[in-house]
């Protein structure tokens, strides 16, 4: 008989690591795979200098918090590992991470995260526990494909879905992991916490990237990178110069508000928005809103989970370029290497910037994803 979790033998003989952060959602994954009589071994990552993060709030990964996972793990009686991986965080999310705004980039460390480190380096180390598989608290659904495989969906909550920030997860680790909060609403897993009087019932919901303790990133890259902030000119599409900036890691693609230009409008009186970064020549550049219209968006380090590869002919796919943003209908394309993709969006989209993610939808399904290496208009936008 096949258990709740995929396998062919009863709960008591399949090992499940649990990924525990100190939070609400993974502290319940583990007391729930532990009620339901699974063998539970919980690992925590110490991702930074623990040192400086006790006592913090809104972050994953911190002192505080791996305290707080393993009094879970103490409360309920089962295994409970920390493991240090703070060297290997450093060079795979932090380094890339500064290194991405200084290209003029607009990176995501929490994608990095789960890409290099929890679901490649964690997930060895769970197989090396003899785990069965790997449950982590993400709000995504792992569901059986009709070939066999298993696929990546939307979580049943729409508020609380992460597929945006899993869109890198390969087919084999897909067949390794678990997510068991993915078909419950949050207020379901709130409920839970309570159930199981969790000591960390009432913890507030991370926010923050787990190593910008107040949210100031610019002060973390001028950290991991001194002396590589460059100030330059604030110019016009038109050519004029309109200002001066301090680096432009200040900046994002689509930026409206604190340019630094003393409220100064385009000849048409309209708002200016940062429309490109020139990491070469340190410049920003800003434009009108139609300036940042883009209908082409070349995906780079393609990750794809369709069941068949891509072809001359594309597929239909709705498209997120941005976490919060809604998805825009598109077609994507294979590209000149198997590891990037063209896709095609019916309507303009405003405000692409490199360095964010290109995730690939059918309905609930994801299709997997690349990060946006560069984007163009193809059809003309009316002003």
């Amino acid at each position: 008989m096949t258990n709740s979790l995929g396998f062919d033998k009863s709960p008591a003989a399949t090992r499940v690591v649990v990924a525990m952060s100190g939070g609400v959602d993974s502290s319940v994954t583990a007391a729930l795979l532990h009620e339901q009589g699974y063998d539970v071994v919980g690992v925590t990552l110490q991702l930074y200098d623990h040192g400086e993060a006790v006592g913090r709030k809104g972050a994953c990964c911190a002192g505080q918090d791996i305290y707080d996972a393993s009094r879970v793990a103490d409360a309920f009686g089962f295994p409970h590992y920390v493991l240090d991986y703070e060297s290997r965080f450093s060079q795979s999310v932090m380094d890339d991470f500064a290194d991405s705004y200084l290209r003029g980039e607009t990176p995501i460390p929490c994608v990095r995260c789960n890409q290099r480190v929890k679901f490649r380096d964690l997930l060895d180390q769970a197989r090396d526990l003899g785990a069965d598989c790997l449950a982590t608290g993400h709000y995504v659904q792992r569901k059986p494909g009709p070939a066999g495989g298993a696929e990546l969906h939307r979580a049943a909550d729409p508020g609380k879905d992460q597929s945006y920030f899993l869109f890198a997860t390969t087919a084999e680790q897909l067949d390794f992991l678990r997510f068991p909060l993915g078909g419950m609403q949050k207020s379901e897993t709130r409920a839970l916490a309570a159930r199981f009087d969790l000591p960390v019932a009432d913890k507030p919901d991370s926010q923050d990237i787990c190593f910008v303790p107040t949210g100031n990133y610019t002060s973390v890259v001028s950290r991991l990178r001194p002396g590589a902030i460059e100030p330059g000119p604030i110019r016009h599409v038109d050519g004029r110069v309109l200002g001066a900036h301090g680096g432009i890691i200040n900046f994002t693609i689509g930026q409206r508000k604190g340019l630094g230009i003393g409220g100064q409008r385009g000849g048409g009186g309209e708002p200016l928005y940062v429309v490109r970064l020139d990491p070469d020549a340190h410049t920003v550049v800003v434009g009108p809103r139609e300036a940042l219209a883009r209908d082409l968006v070349w995906l780079k380090d393609l990750n794809w989970l369709g069941d068949t590869p891509l072809g001359e002919s594309g597929v239909p796919v709705a498209v997120k370029l941005r976490s919060a943003q809604p998805a825009a209908s598109g077609r994507v394309f294979p590209g000149d290497r198997p590891d990037r993709a063209l896709v095609m969006l019916d309507r303009p989209h405003y405000g692409v910037a490199p360095g964010q993610a290109g995730v690939l939808y059918a309905g609930d399904r994801v299709l997997g994803g690349g990060w946006i290496d560069s984007s163009a208009l193809d059809r003309q936008v009316a002003a």
